[in-house]
């Protein structure tokens, strides 16, 4: 059978997949976006990969312009006519499609239906409602017909699938009411690669490089964009300041890292380390640099959008720090694994508490880490996740 996974963030775990479907004698094409500034994957051919898996990159004419509203709409078209133009070269059989905006994932699924090729919406993200919610409160007026255009438009979409695999049972009632049959509704929670991710000692070769070995370090790896908070990270650093031997590292770029360099400068905050996105060779390397990994995310993303990044630290054996909205699914999966503290988003100084007793309790840090990668490798059995999407993908 010939598959064709279209991640456009080219994730670590998606890519995972591809290479999973392929040994088991499909040809898959894995199909990214080399333009999205994202933490990526292992997203060249090794050695060891399978001959019936490949890679292709798609490249944008120009910079992506991720903020910028109207610009981003002509840079996700073109995005989606490259696409579905990898789309007809490759003639699959099924396509899998996720992380995909949505003006890109419309036209994608119109070539798909046109050419008789089913077509599987991997919904990571509502980007619709999420849009609706986050434009609506910054740009009242405007934002609100915007994101409402949009919320429409998804919901026609998804409602077209032939299969909706959602990464959370929190989607389904959602889906239901965008009139997306049930039995086209998967739930499938997402994962990270964990033979990629093993434990390291925090005494490593890219702590020592940034000079991290001895310090206490808490970690920020991964997109810092609207729906996320660098202040909660800001606050970090500044409640910490007096505390010589602790550091707040955040790996990021775009619209929150350039405002946490700018506030940095202006504070004069020198436990506050910035680095750009690091190789995915390094990243076990990064995570075991850290004493304790963070997260946060904005209270307007709710249910709809579940940060990827924590499945990664899970891994890691490491213990958690999250400030997310509490009825998001990575806040009840750290709760039931033990494997760290959670704050709601908009409580700032439970965020800080929580962080406090963190750095102060090395038992519960030990536990935590313990107990995090321990539910890692009970729920990220890739052979088990290959099996289920199978199904699903099969015309």
């Amino acid at each position: 059978m010939r598959m064709l996974v279209h991640d456009y963030a080219g994730h670590p775990f998606q890519v995972q997949l591809s290479r999973s479907l392929a040994r088991r004698g499909h040809e898959v094409r894995h199909v990214y976006s080399r333009s999205m500034q994202t933490p990526h994957g292992r997203l060249e051919r090794g050695a060891g990969d399978p001959s019936r898996f490949d890679v292709v990159g798609i490249e944008l004419s120009a910079p992506l312009e991720k903020y910028s509203l109207f610009t981003r709409r002509k840079q996700d078209r073109e995005h989606g006519k490259l696409a579905a133009q990898e789309i007809e070269r490759f003639a699959p059989d099924t396509v899998l499609s996720g992380n995909t905006w949505i003006d890109a994932q419309a036209l994608l699924l119109r070539h798909c239906r046109r050419n008789g090729i089913r077509f599987a919406y991997w919904l990571q993200d509502l980007f619709g409602v999420g849009m609706y919610r986050i434009l609506g409160k910054r740009l009242p007026v405007f934002g609100h017909v915007v994101g409402a255009f949009y919320r429409a438009r998804e919901r026609r979409l998804l409602a077209l699938s032939d299969a909706v695999v959602a990464i959370t049972e929190d989607f389904t009632g959602i889906l239901e009411g965008y009139d997306v049959p049930r039995d086209r509704i998967h739930v499938i929670e997402n994962w990270a690669p964990l033979d990629e991710l093993p434990p390291h000692p925090k005494d490593n070769s890219w702590a020592r490089a940034h000079g991290l070995q001895s310090s206490f370090c808490f970690l920020y790896s991964g997109t810092m964009g609207m729906k996320h908070n660098p202040d909660l990270l800001l606050r970090l650093a500044r409640h910490f300041a007096a505390e010589p031997a602790v550091r707040i590292v955040v790996i990021s770029e775009g619209l929150g890292a350039r405002w946490l360099r700018e506030r940095k400068s202006a504070l004069g905050l020198d436990n506050l380390t910035l680095l750009g996105f690091q190789p995915f060779e390094s990243l076990p390397e990064v995570l075991a640099a850290s004493d304790v990994l963070v997260a946060v995310l904005e209270s307007d993303a709710g249910v709809f959008s579940v940060p990827s990044k924590v499945l990664s630290y899970l891994c890691a054996a490491r213990p958690l720090l999250l400030a997310v909205p509490p009825e998001n699914l990575v806040f009840r999966i750290v709760g039931r694994a033990e494997a760290g503290l959670t704050a709601p988003s908009g409580d700032p100084d439970a965020f800080v508490a929580a962080a406090d007793r963190l750095y102060r309790d090395a038992a519960l840090r030990r536990a935590c880490g313990r107990n995090a990668r321990t539910y890692a490798e009970s729920h990220f059995d890739i052979d088990r996740i290959t099996d289920r999407f199978e199904l699903i993908l099969r015309p």
